[in-house]
């Protein structure tokens, strides 16, 4: 049998560090898709990305592709030569570095109409204090968890 002492450990780090595991796959276009004639730029406008969440590419595989590129083939539509494509319809894009990243589909076009998306990755965990003093990066909410943790594993 499981030690109370097991349970209360892996209880309480369960609350009070809940996304460390909790990486996030965003759809990009949702239902609608990687396509033509589509607002990225508002699909994207409330999300916040962070490092190791992931970027899911849906779309027919005959007429798109993705690209990763720089800010100014993203601007100016520009598909750079010899650069890897993602062409399987369905396209997965662990976000592995903070910063800007921009996508485009590389077919004739697509990209000028609309087919495009820029991001901001943010690191997963935030910068550290400039002061000497270090604040306890846990939520009131995730404490009173953690208590409640506590009080009924050992009332077990």
């Amino acid at each position: 049998m499981v030690s109370k002492t097991v349970i209360v450990t892996f209880g309480i780090a369960s609350i009070l560090f809940p996304t460390a595991a909790m990486a996030i796959e965003y759809v990009v276009g949702d239902a609608s898709g990687w396509t033509i004639e589509y607002d990225y730029h508002a699909w994207a406008e409330n999300k916040v990305f962070l490092v190791g969440d992931k970027l899911v590419f849906n779309y027919a595989p005959l007429y798109h592709n993705v690209l990763e590129v720089n800010s100014t083939a993203f601007e100016r539509c520009i598909v750079p030569p010899n650069k890897e494509k993602f062409s399987t319809g369905n396209d997965e894009i662990v976000l592995v570095s903070p910063g800007n990243k921009w996508y485009i589909c590389g077919v004739s076009g697509h990209c000028a109409a609309g087919q495009k998306l820029a991001i901001t990755v943010q690191d997963k965990n935030p910068p550290t204090p400039s002061s000497s003093v270090h604040a306890i990066p846990f939520s009131g909410i995730q404490v009173f968890l953690a208590a409640i943790v506590v009080v009924v594993t050992i009332k077990l």
